[in-house]
């Protein structure tokens, strides 16, 4: 593709980016996870629509974007007490965190969240939005075929599990946490698309297609929107852009 039509398209999703600003309100954003691939395009959308962003990472050197509006600081996902400060003075906090299968068994997303959650009460923050992903209750998949459930679930489930895990911990031990819990399908780079969200309250959207897609950009600006909705409070949600097949 080239460049020059890359460079287009970026300015016109800038562009309804800065026009969102407009209609919303600004707010104080921590960006946990923000050198990831996703975290990094909630970094840059959130600036765009004119929010104040934290970005709270372990190599501050890692983060290239520079605004007016954004302050790095390094923080300990892992440490609660790392992060109370970090988080003081936040309006809402955007998890965009993701660890590798291996080693097993995974922990990282349970032990983040709980670290989260703790710095999150001392700071009186009460709204957060994070990240998942389809099938963390595996037997969602029964209809979706070999590849899925025999290929695709086997090599994520122990990353599928942990995520579960997360879960149910908000679920159960969080009731004073306003938690969004995004689950997207297959995780791709492109630009925005401009595309409405499908999105249905469980593990999967049933789209009536083995494969399904989102880019990492659709579902930044769709974690930024929950946070000017009470629409999706204290909801776990699966998302994806690909269409339903009739």
């Amino acid at each position: 593709m080239p460049d020059s039509f890359l460079f287009t398209t970026h300015t016109i999703a800038d562009q309804l980016s800065e026009h969102r600003a407009t209609e919303r309100g600004r707010m104080k954003v921590a960006v946990i996870g923000a050198t990831g691939q996703t975290g990094k395009e909630v970094v840059r959308q959130a600036l765009q629509e004119g929010h104040a962003v934290t970005a709270v990472v372990r190599n501050p050197e890692k983060v290239t974007e520079t605004h007016d509006n954004l302050k790095v600081v390094k923080g300990d996902v892992f440490d609660e007490a790392s992060l109370t400060p970090v988080l003081a003075q936040q309006d809402a906090v955007v998890s965009c965190l993701g660890f590798p299968r291996n080693p097993q068994p995974v922990t990282g997303y349970s032990k983040s969240m709980t670290a989260i959650v703790g710095a999150m009460r001392k700071s009186n923050i009460s709204r957060i939005v994070t990240m998942t992903s389809w099938f963390t209750e595996p037997s969602s998949a029964a209809k979706l075929g070999f590849v899925v459930n025999w290929m695709l679930i086997p090599f994520l489930r122990p990353v599928l599990t942990n995520m579960r895990q997360m879960e149910q911990h908000l679920e159960t031990s969080c009731q004073d946490i306003n938690y969004t819990v995004v689950r997207p399908a297959g995780l791709k780079n492109s630009v925005l698309s401009g595309k409405e969200m499908n999105v249905e309250e469980g593990f999967i959207v049933d789209t009536n297609s083995t494969f399904n897609t989102t880019s990492r950009s659709d579902v930044a600006a769709f974690m930024l929107s929950c946070l000017e909705t009470a629409t999706y409070d204290r909801k776990m949600l699966a998302v994806t852009t690909t269409e339903k097949k009739v």
